[in-house]
C-alpha cells in the first residue's frame, strides 16, 4: 500500500512591519527554516519594511502577504482595515497555528485568530510596548489590551526572563503561559578574519583610531540622544576615539544638529541603514547600547558573536546576556559619564577588551543561537497542537489523560 502523506499544518506568521531588528529577523528565520515537512508557511506584515524585499529570498512555497493597512501607529480605521483582512485571510487558508509577532500585530493578530477559531494562537515579546515612565494612561491602556489578548492565547514566548517576571507583575497572562526562548542568532555568521577587518577598516578611513560602533535606530526607546552625550564626554577622554552608527530614523535631524552643535563631526560618523553587521562588529572595538527598554537585544548577541565587549544599559534582557565586568560594562539609562568611562577604559586597554570579548562568546549557548531557539518553538507548536486535539476530543465526551 502506497504511503500516504500526512497533511501538513498551516501555520501563519504575523508581523507589524519588516523593519531592520530583532523581531523581523528571527520571524524570517522562522519562515526560512520551519520544518516544511510539518508545516505550511504564511507571512502576513506591513507593507513598507526595509526587509520586504528580503521575503523573496524565502523558500518558493512560503505564503507571504503585505497587509497595507498594518501599521505601527494608532489609526483606528486603518487598524479596522487590518483585522478584518487578518480574518478574511485565517478564514480562507484554514490556519492552524497563528504566531504573532511585536505589539500591533500581536493585538490585531491575536484577535482575528480568535474571531475564527484558531486551534493553536502564538505571541513573542520582544519588549513589552509599555515601559516605566510612560504616560500613565498610555501605559494603562496598553496592559488592558496585553492582558485582554493573553486570555485569548495558548502560550506566550519572552525573550528574557526579566520580560516574564514584567508581564506576570503586570497581569498579563500566568506562569504556566510563558516560555523563555532567547531571540537566538548564529554565532558562526558573526566571525571575521583579521585581514577581512583590516580591508573593512581601511574601506571607512579609521586608521588606528579607537572605534566605538552603535547598532540601533533612532527611535526614543534607543535614547540616541545618550549616545551623542556619551560621545562627547569619551572625545575629552580618548581624543582620537570615533564612532560608527548604523541606523536610522525619524530622530536623524536631531541627533545632526546635536553632533554639530557640539563639534563632534570628526567624532561621530552616521552609516544610516546597513546589512553588513558582521563587517561593522570586525572592524570595531566594543558596542555601545544606550536603549531604556528593551526585550533581549540582538545586537548585544551580535557583538558577543564577534568577541567585542559590550557597553549597555542595565534594562530588560540585557543582563541576562551580558555579565558586568566579565563581558561588558553595564549601567543605568542615561549614566553619561559612566558609559563614557567603561568605553574608555575598553579603548585603552586592548588586552582586557580581548578578555571581555573572549569571555562573551562562550556565553552563547542555548535559545541565545537561533537553530536552538526554532528547535523550541517547533515543540512548543507540537505541545499546543496535541493540548488543542485533546480538548476536541474530551468535547466529544472522550476521556482525556494528557501529560504535558
Amino acid at each position: 500500500m502506497e504511503n500516504v502523506p500526512l497533511p501538513k499544518t498551516r501555520t501563519a506568521y504575523i508581523i507589524t512591519r519588516l523593519e531592520l531588528g530583532g523581531a523581523q529577523q528571527s520571524t524570517l528565520y522562522c519562515c526560512e527554516h520551519l520544518d516544511r515537512r510539518k508545516y505550511e508557511v504564511y507571512l502576513l506584515a506591513g507593507a513598507g519594511g526595509y526587509l520586504d524585499l528580503q521575503t523573496r529570498l524565502l523558500p518558493p512555497d512560503t505564503r507571504v502577504r503585505l497587509v497595507p493597512w498594518l501599521k505601527h501607529p494608532v489609526r483606528p480605521w486603518a487598524d479596522l482595515c487590518a483585522f478584518f483582512r487578518l480574518v478574511s485571510f485565517l478564514k480562507k487558508e484554514k490556519i492552524q497555528i497563528v504566531h504573532t509577532h511585536s505589539s500591533k500585530a500581536g493585538i490585531l493578530g491575536r484577535l482575528a485568530a480568535a474571531w475564527v477559531g484558531v486551534p493553536v494562537v502564538i505571541h513573542t515579546v520582544h519588549g513589552w510596548g509599555f515601559y516605566e515612565g510612560q504616560n500613565p494612561l498610555v501605559k494603562n491602556v496598553y496592559c488592558a489590551l496585553e492582558r485582554f489578548c493573553a486570555r485569548l492565547t495558548g502560550a506566550l514566548i519572552v525573550v528574557s526572563e526579566e520580560n516574564k517576571r514584567y508581564g506576570l507583575a503586570h497581569g498579563i497572562g500566568n506562569e504556566n503561559q510563558y516560555r523563555v526562548f532567547h531571540s537566538g542568532i548564529d554565532p558562526a555568521a558573526f566571525k571575521v578574519s583579521k585581514d577581512r577587518a583590516a580591508l573593512v577598516r581601511k574601506k571607512l578611513g579609521l586608521g588606528g583610531r579607537p572605534t566605538v560602533l552603535v547598532l540601533s535606530n533612532f527611535k526614543s526607546q534607543k535614547s540616541p540622544m545618550t549616545v551623542v552625550e556619551v560621545m562627547e564626554k569619551l572625545a575629552a577622554k580618548v581624543p582620537n576615539a570615533i564612532l560608527l552608527w548604523a541606523g536610522d530614523g525619524e530622530g536623524r535631524p536631531k541627533v545632526e544638529k546635536a553632533i554639530n552643535a557640539k563639534g563632534l563631526e570628526k567624532h561621530v560618523r552616521l552609516l544610516g541603514w546597513r546589512t553588513d553587521v558582521a563587517d561593522l562588529l570586525g572592524a570595531s572595538d566594543v558596542l555601545l547600547l544606550t536603549s531604556i527598554y528593551e526585550g533581549l537585544p540582538r545586537v548585544v548577541l551580535q557583538a558577543m558573536a564577534a568577541k567585542k565587549p559590550v557597553v549597555a544599559t542595565a534594562v530588560s534582557g540585557t543582563p541576562e546576556a551580558v555579565q558586568n565586568e566579565e563581558t561588558g560594562f553595564l549601567r543605568q539609562p542615561g549614566d553619561v559619564e559612566g558609559m563614557a568611562v567603561d568605553l574608555a577604559c575598553l579603548l585603552v586597554d586592548p588586552g582586557l577588551a580581548k578578555k571581555m570579548g573572549a569571555a562573551g562568546r562562550k556565553r552563547l549557548t542555548g535559545t541565545f543561537k537561533i537553530d536552538v531557539m526554532l528547535k523550541e518553538i517547533e515543540k512548543l507548536y507540537e505541545y499546543r497542537l496535541e493540548v488543542s486535539a485533546a480538548k476536541k476530543r474530551s468535547a466529544f465526551g472522550k476521556p482525556i489523560q494528557f501529560v504535558k
